[in-house]
């Protein structure tokens, strides 16, 4: 069943890709005219009218997969990249909806998978599953408020950054944990929610110019790569680490050399990596020809409902706090990609998608 929605403008501005070679940066064009999502809603979808999203590889990566023939058979073009988003409810589908959720209220999420309705636009459509209520200062009870860029920056990276640690230690009982790639957006998560919220023993890599950064959000020890051999440097602790979060996919041996400083049994979780030959390299890679020695754990994004409440009030209370590298006006969003493409963000990218209304 699905209802229309009434007054609902058919044009919209969006930023948008027909195609993608040369990268999605150099093809994106801002069109005021187009087509709006959401004309008619199912009872469990909301029309949103966004106020700012985050950027996160997958809004690039998904769309350039096999130089962008493999996204072709899941996302209709053009299409507008993005996912996390933090805006106002403009309507709801008949039914069940209606129980949560009211037109105006504020609210934040991360959509299901990239589509061709993304983020990057002045309308979404996300289902209840994938959307919370942002909590209002009179519920706050003492609590911090979310601003609307903190929210926006909560779907991707911080659902990531728990999921990759979590399922594999035991809360309170200081799992000693090491995340390779500290100060991008799922590291400055991770680093807050592994130390913060489930008390861990954290280790994390970074450059140079990061190391305080990671060690003013929480980390025990900090490795700056650039200063030394990284492997080599893990390898001398010895078999002390419950799980090895990988957020970049490098340097190669990392996962080859990992059963001297993972304990045994334990796992080896692959976040990110500048090419996807590297997770096929590390699943495919017999162990009597230098694959590792370790399970190795591909982690996918479960978008989960709790999980995005969980993190919101973790970011109320105080133990965890959205890092935000940027922002950026709805007009630069070019600049914005260009920006997390180039691997220098320090924590989350935002772009200003509307003022808040």
């Amino acid at each position: 069943m699905s209802e229309p929605v009434p007054d609902l403008p058919s044009k919209m501005k969006a930023w948008l890709y027909t195609r993608t070679t040369g990268g999605i940066e150099n093809n994106l064009h801002l069109s005021s005219c187009a087509r709006t999502p959401g004309t008619t809603l199912r009872r469990d979808q909301l029309l949103i009218r966004v106020i700012a999203t985050s950027l996160n590889p997958a809004d690039y990566k998904v769309p350039e997969a096999g130089h962008g023939l493999l996204s072709r058979l899941i996302i209709t073009r053009p299409a507008s990249p993005g996912l996390d988003f933090c805006g106002r409810v403009v309507a709801t589908g008949p039914g069940s909806a209606e129980a949560e959720f009211q037109p105006g209220q504020l609210v934040y999420g991360c959509l299901a998978i990239p589509s061709q309705f993304g983020a990057l636009a002045e309308y979404v459509v996300s289902s209840v599953e994938n959307t919370v209520l942002l909590p209002s200062s009179s519920s706050s009870g003492g609590l911090r408020n979310l601003d609307t860029n903190e929210a926006a920056t909560i779907g991707v990276a911080g659902q990531t950054a728990y999921q990759s640690i979590a399922t594999y230690v035991t809360p309170g009982f200081g799992d000693r944990v090491f995340i390779n790639g500290g100060s991008g957006g799922v590291g400055t998560f991770g680093i807050q929610i592994a130390k913060n919220v489930l008390g861990c023993h954290v280790t994390v890599s970074c450059s140079s110019r990061n190391v305080q950064l990671c060690k003013d959000l929480g980390a025990d020890e900090v490795i700056d790569y650039t200063a030394v051999d990284l492997v080599q440097t893990l390898k001398e602790k010895g078999q002390v680490f419950s799980v090895v979060v990988d957020n970049v996919g490098s340097p190669p041996e990392l996962y080859r050399e990992c059963h001297h400083f993972l304990l045994p049994g334990r796992k080896f979780v692959q976040v990110g990596s500048s090419s996807p030959l590297v997770f096929a390299d590390r699943l495919l890679r017999p162990r009597f020809v230098g694959g590792g020695r370790r399970q190795l754990d591909i982690m996918i994004l479960n978008n989960n409902k709790g999980d995005l409440v969980r993190i919101g009030e973790w970011m109320r209370e105080g133990k965890v706090k959205a890092v935000i590298d940027s922002t950026y006006e709805f007009e630069d969003a070019v600049k914005a990609l260009e920006k997390l493409k180039s691997g220098r963000a320090r924590g989350k990218i935002v772009v200003y998608v509307a003022e808040n209304p």
